[in-house]
């Protein structure tokens, strides 16, 4: 378990961002492409958290020219630049997946001030 352990903490990252669910957030990830390398930003709710440690994902939903769009990244991930929080949910669930059903004002989150 120790040895478990150890390797786990190698990988993870030092400051992992704090990221809940009902948060909107904007995430930068970098994209090889080639041989050139780029930051593409992807802006959503995040509407799930999964596992723990150094194989912790979080969800992020967001509509896209009329259609759901929803990434999975994993936290401690080495193509994750950064995640920046721009507003954050107030919710009561700890999944939202009722929000793949709605559409318009109803799939909005409300802000906790």
């Amino acid at each position: 378990m120790e040895l478990l352990k150890q390797f786990s903490e190698k990988y993870m990252k030092d400051e992992a961002p704090s990221v809940s669910v009902g948060d909107t957030v904007r995430v930068h990830i970098r994209v090889k492409e080639g041989s050139r390398e780029r930051i593409q930003v992807f802006e959503g709710t995040v509407i799930a958290k999964k596992h723990g440690g150094v194989e912790e994902s979080f969800t992020v939903r967001r509509i896209s020219y009329g259609v759901g769009v929803e990434k999975v990244f994993p936290l401690h991930a080495p193509t994750i630049e950064k995640v920046e929080t721009i507003r954050r949910g107030k919710v009561r669930r700890a999944k939202l997946y009722y929000l793949r059903d709605r559409v318009g004002k109803a799939a909005k989150v409300k802000e906790d001030l």
